[in-house]
């Protein structure tokens, strides 16, 4: 439920400031799904709002031939030496998504960002490459008076000056880029991170261990969301749905333990998937006010009675034609008797 939440505080966020913008930088981007609206590396403006983007960023390397200043051979081989080191193509991407980030107008921005493992990695590089270049930086030094001879022996090597100068030029760039990046990644009140779990023991295992991987990174992060959390309207003898309940609550009560001096939220499990612009509008609130299982608009849009045949077989809702949409509107303002559930026969069976 990353993008879900990730998605609401966009849409939360969107309220109180002057522009946002929510960037995925999971290689299987799921903001356009969420937004049911399709999303592409550069900025685009999400519809029903007029200062919420997104963006979805694809973490392969691009190197630019110009940009560089690099002939064809070499960019050609950087590019088959970059396919073959691990985490070089998140490293490089991450390195230009900063500028890019960084030459934007934007008040806040939120990163809908990949499972555990591939954010910690991405949240080391620019640690990592700024250690990088600082020692690309010292062979300069080493390989200078080299270039310099092989050009006044070597007819193409005047070239290879240049373009080694060009180089150099572009990475000490790169370089002071990071350097900020890191500076404000480990600043509590320009960035924060918001970790996203289910009352599940090995989600509250990978989430403690993520909390302990960004204190080491020295990044902030004091609020917690716990997901898909099971609430059954009052007086439900549903069986599955009190086992898990009682289930839930254990590690909830951990998490709350554990974490006695972070901010909790806790959000439902829907019987519905959260897609679209209203449904995030609606379940966004959730951030905000705690839920509840009955009397929320967003349980009234979801819980529609059940168009059910003779014999008890869940017919999928066809509402067609205007006599039947406004005989299937009444259920938004008056009460319906619910259906049973065929499985259980107690619990509220919602469509």
């Amino acid at each position: 439920g990353k993008t879900t939440c990730s998605s609401s505080l966009a849409v939360q966020l969107s309220k109180v400031r002057d522009s946002v913008l929510i960037i995925s930088t999971d290689p299987a981007h799921n903001l356009s799904d969420a937004f049911g609206q399709k999303f592409t590396k550069l900025p685009t403006i999400v519809n029903g709002f007029s200062n919420l983007y997104a963006m979805e960023i694809d973490p392969t390397i691009e190197i630019d031939e110009k940009e560089w200043g690099l002939d064809e051979q070499t960019q050609s081989m950087l590019q088959d030496l970059s396919g073959s080191i691990p985490g070089i193509d998140e490293a490089m991407s991450f390195a230009e998504l900063m500028k890019l980030v960084q030459s934007m107008d934007y008040s806040v921005i939120v990163f809908d960002t990949a499972p555990t493992g591939h954010t910690l990695r991405l949240l080391q590089f620019p640690s990592i490459l700024e250690k990088g270049l600082a020692k690309v930086m010292k062979f300069k030094s080493k390989f200078s008076g080299i270039f310099s001879q092989l050009s006044s022996i070597l007819p193409n090597a005047a070239n290879m000056v240049g373009t080694e100068d060009q180089f150099i030029t572009r990475l000490e760039a790169t370089k002071v880029v990071i350097e900020r990046v890191n500076e404000q990644f480990k600043d509590p009140h320009r960035t924060t991170f918001v970790c996203v779990c289910i009352p599940e023991f090995l989600s509250l295992y990978e989430t403690e261990r993520l909390v302990q991987e960004l204190a080491k990174f020295e990044i902030d992060t004091h609020n917690i969301i716990i997901n898909q959390n099971v609430m059954p309207e009052p007086g439900s003898s549903c069986k599955l749905c009190l086992a898990r309940v009682k289930m839930q609550r254990k590690y909830i009560d951990q998490i709350y333990d554990l974490y006695e001096d972070f901010h909790i939220t806790r959000l439902p499990l829907l019987p519905s998937e959260v897609r679209g612009v209203p449904s995030l509008q609606a379940f966004s609130d959730n951030l905000l006010n705690p839920y509840s299982p009955s009397g929320s608009f967003l349980v009234l849009l979801v819980r529609m009675p059940s168009l059910l045949r003779p014999k008890g077989r869940l017919l999928r809702p066809k509402v067609l034609g205007v006599p039947f949409l406004q005989a299937f509107s009444e259920t938004l303002l008056k009460p319906y008797s619910p259906l049973p559930c065929p499985a259980c026969k107690d619990a509220i069976y919602v469509s």
